[in-house]
């Protein structure tokens, strides 16, 4: 048996801490278009959110920038995903995640018409 002094650190890279954040994150943001179906984070949720890591000393910060439905509740999409992300990635590193920087990048708003419809839609004016 090796003595604990003798044995190796694992050391997980910062690029795959932020890989994990980023999935946590899609995950956050797939379960609220699954309770608010009438807004456009379906669409948001497709696209894969964006994570940057720094690790040091088993402590994890990151920044996760994502795409959301609107109109929505931003600050409470924001907190999910927030939550989200310390809950797995403590999870799967064994890390402590004191600080996860939500950004939004990009809001969706959902097509309320379809592009052919638009097109007609001043011929069928009545004057």
């Amino acid at each position: 048996m090796v003595e604990a002094g003798e044995r190796g650190a694992t050391r997980i890279a910062d690029r795959v801490v932020a890989k994990i954040a980023s999935q946590a994150a899609r995950e956050a943001l797939r379960a609220g278009a699954a309770t608010a179906p009438d807004t456009a984070l379906t669409d948001a949720a497709a696209a894969r959110p964006n994570a940057v890591a720094a690790v040091r000393g088993g402590v994890a910060r990151v920044r996760v920038a994502v795409e959301l439905g609107y109109p929505s509740d931003i600050g409470a999409q924001c907190g999910a995903v927030r939550r989200h992300v310390v809950e797995r990635v403590g999870e799967l590193t064994g890390m402590e995640v004191p600080e996860v920087a939500v950004m939004v990048e990009r809001l969706h708003v959902p097509r309320w018409e379809h592009p052919e419809q638009r097109a007609h839609r001043g011929r069928d004016r009545v004057r």
